[in-house]
Order: C-alpha cells, then sequence, then structure tokens
C-alpha cells in the first residue's frame, strides 16, 4: 500500500468510529471515501445498522455491492452526518470538491447533514484555495459555451472535462464539468456567488460554511480540524 492511500485509511477509519448506530448517512464519492464505505461495509456485515444516501452512481454501485442499505434524502430527511472527501482544504475549512464530478450531489447531501466530515491525507491541506487544483463547476449543456464564455470574462479560463476517449465528461445529472483555473482565491464566498451567478451554472465545487469536522490521516496519526 501506497504511503497516501495509508494516510487516507488513518482518516477513513476515524470517520467510520463517528457514525452512530441506527442512522441515516450520506455516502461522498472519491478515493477516501470510497475506502470509508468499505469500512462501513465490515461494520455493517458486523451487525452496525444504518442507511446510506450516495452522493454518485458510482458510491450508490460500490455500496450495494458492500451490503450497505441505501435510501433517499424524501425518505430520510435529515442525515446524523456525511462522510465525503476533498480536493483542497483551507485553514478556515473551506473546500474544493468535485473532481471525481459528483459536486452538485455531494453539495445537497452535505447541507442536509447535521454534520459534514471531510476525510483527506495531509497533502489536500493548503493555505488558500485554487493553489493546486482548479474548481470544478457543472453547467448545463443546453448554451453552456455562453457560460464558458462569461467565465472566461472573468478570468477564469473555463476548460470542459473530457473522457479519456475525449467526449464530454457528463455528470449523473446528464450536464457538464468545465474546470476553472481560478489560481489562488482571495474571498472564496464572493467568488462563489459570482459564478452562481452566470446563466446555466448548477453548481460550482467551492464548499464554504459547509464542513464540521476535518479529519487529516498524517505521519503521525489522524488530526482533527473543526469549523
Amino acid at each position: 500500500m501506497e504511503q497516501q492511500d495509508i494516510l487516507k485509511e488513518r482518516a477513513a477509519r476515524r470517520a467510520v468510529e463517528l457514525v452512530p448506530d441506527g442512522a441515516d448517512i450520506g455516502l461522498g464519492s472519491g478515493s477516501t471515501a470510497e475506502i470509508a464505505l468499505r469500512l462501513l461495509g465490515e461494520q455493517v456485515r458486523g451487525g452496525l445498522r444504518l442507511r446510506g444516501v450516495p452522493t454518485s452512481e458510482r458510491t450508490a454501485s460500490l455500496a450495494q455491492g458492500l451490503g450497505i442499505p441505501l435510501t433517499t434524502l424524501e425518505e430520510a430527511s435529515e442525515l446524523a452526518l456525511t462522510l465525503d472527501g476533498a480536493d483542497e482544504v483551507d485553514p478556515d475549512l473551506n473546500l474544493i470538491k468535485g473532481l471525481g464530478g459528483a459536486l452538485t450531489r455531494e453539495k445537497i447531501v452535505a447541507k442536509a447533514s447535521k454534520q459534514a466530515v471531510i476525510l483527506v491525507d495531509e497533502s489536500k491541506l493548503v493555505r488558500v484555495l485554487g493553489t493546486t487544483t482548479p474548481v470544478p463547476v457543472e453547467v448545463l449543456p443546453f448554451g453552456w459555451t455562453r457560460a464558458a464564455a462569461e467565465l472566461a470574462g472573468m478570468g477564469l479560463s473555463p476548460e470542459r472535462r473530457t473522457t479519456p476517449s475525449g467526449e464530454p465528461y457528463i455528470t449523473d445529472n446528464g450536464n457538464y464539468i468545465l474546470h476553472l483555473a481560478t489560481g489562488p482565491i482571495a474571498d472564496v464566498p464572493s467568488l462563489d456567488t459570482r459564478i452562481r451567478a452566470v446563466a446555466g451554472v448548477v453548481e460550482t465545487g467551492l464548499f464554504h460554511g459547509i464542513a464540521h469536522l476535518v479529519l487529516v490521516g498524517a505521519q503521525d496519526g489522524v488530526r482533527e480540524l473543526r469549523g
């Protein structure tokens, strides 16, 4: 196992300890969230009772294969917590999420949770968001070039995400993803508001004021960062 995977598993194991018996929880997407998912599957087979709301079709498929019962936000209007990953985390627990393409459902499920628990290895910690990764934005296919042009006019250099074969990447919602080269973001809420005001934008990968707890897998154990 590579060192980064070891750190991810440390964070995931700590996160699974927080899941109460009998709870409805959000099941995140991405590599670290999937480690937590496998650990939850072991707990369910050992007798832990829970129902999960998946944030992507991939997560739903993995959960079903692991024997984790699933539900929906319509059946479980409030979740005890959500376990999810992040692409960047700043000192104020602002996040960039969604490089896996599930940002809209991830944000909906996180906001429906009493506690959003984010699992990362220490490489995801940055002093300023936008330092290492682009900001993914989900947009409608209809008129997407107009949305991209407006974002380009804001100096954000949008690029449409494609599959390895060069086809447009399609989200579980049937939309496109644009990656924005923001550079370091001085004001996360302000940029989020500006992007969301563009016609055709469905959601942004900027998560501010959402994370309650970030579990960081580090060389010396697991650090807990609270908002």
